[in-house]
């Protein structure tokens, strides 16, 4: 039996991070914490560190690395400051997997020194390859490693995609719930306040990635990072409104087959098929997807005025 995955986390207290960091609690045996990342949330990252005991820290100033000191006083391991922690905890040496959950694109610098470390890279974090994605694509093939898409919809694109040929795929076609605007009529938008915005009808998310919901901004950068991640023309990745988000999205194939990934709105889905892959994980806690319970699955085109 095979020692447990150690992983970094750049971004360990927000939605992605607390969701891994739960993966690793239940699955022991499977993971390990070997690099924490974090800002100024230092109260949870106080119980991460208690917790998981990583041997590495990384924090946004001088002030909160006393914050945590303060709070975790028995903590024995490094930590870290501004870009160069950040830096550090993606090329931590004990790391297998880096999961790249940082927000915007302060997540491009320490990806990129994952890669050129020769670190896999689990990738929550789309803004890096749509400000860089040659870059970073270039340098994951000379390093020889992996880009693993955590995000649910290029995720499910990555399970449908296996065990077939790039050059058997007609097009990808993403998913979009639509968000909590999606029957709202155009003369009401102009009253929207942020807290409507934040109210996503099926998934919890962080504000960023909700807001970016809201307007559809969102498919606008996963259609650069399809592109990226799989290799295809932007013609070739469609945009389909899914409003019950079961269908996390699909591959349409030249013989006219598609291969859709279905399932819960959860993130744990798709983060626990990254860090066990090429295995799956019994996740017998979560709900089971019922499509009778379910009832009509929708399907329509985005709105392009």
């Amino acid at each position: 039996m095979r020692a447990p995955k150690p992983l970094a986390i750049l971004g360990s207290t927000g939605s992605i991070g607390v969701t891994t960091l739960d993966l690793v609690a239940r699955f022991p045996d499977r993971f390990s914490i070997a690099a924490l990342a974090a800002g100024r949330r230092i109260e949870r990252l106080a119980e991460q560190v208690d917790r998981f005991k990583p041997g590495l820290v990384a924090v946004a100033d001088d002030a909160s690395a006393a914050e945590l000191r303060r709070r975790v006083p028995s903590y024995r391991g490094e930590i870290l400051c501004g870009e160069s922690g950040l830096c550090a905890v993606a090329t931590a040496r004990d790391a297998e997997l880096v999961v790249s959950a940082l927000v915007g694109a302060l997540g491009l610098l320490p990806t990129l020194r994952a890669i050129e470390a020769g670190k896999h890279v689990a990738l929550a974090n789309k803004e890096v390859l749509v400000v860089a994605g040659e870059l970073v694509t270039q340098a994951a093939r000379k390093a020889g490693v992996n880009l693993f898409p955590l995000d649910s919809e290029h995720n499910a694109i990555f399970q449908s995609l296996r065990g077939h040929r790039l050059d058997e795929v007609r097009r990808l076609v993403l998913t979009a719930s639509g968000g909590p605007f999606l029957r709202r009529p155009h003369a009401e938008m102009s009253t929207v306040t942020r807290d409507d915005a934040l109210k996503h009808p099926t998934w919890k998310m962080g504000d960023k990635i909700t807001i970016d919901s809201a307007t559809l901004m969102n498919k606008g950068l996963e259609v650069i990072e399809a592109h990226w991640l799989f290799d295809l023309p932007a013609e070739r990745i469609d945009v389909v409104i899914h409003p019950q988000s079961i269908v996390h999205s699909m591959v349409e194939y030249v013989d006219g087959s598609v291969i859709a990934q279905m399932g819960i709105p959860d993130m744990t889905i798709p983060i626990s098929y990254i860090l066990a892959y090429p295995d799956r994980l019994p996740i017998d806690y979560l709900p089971r997807l019922d499509l009778p319970d379910a009832g009509k699955l929708e399907f329509a085109e985005p709105v392009r005025d």
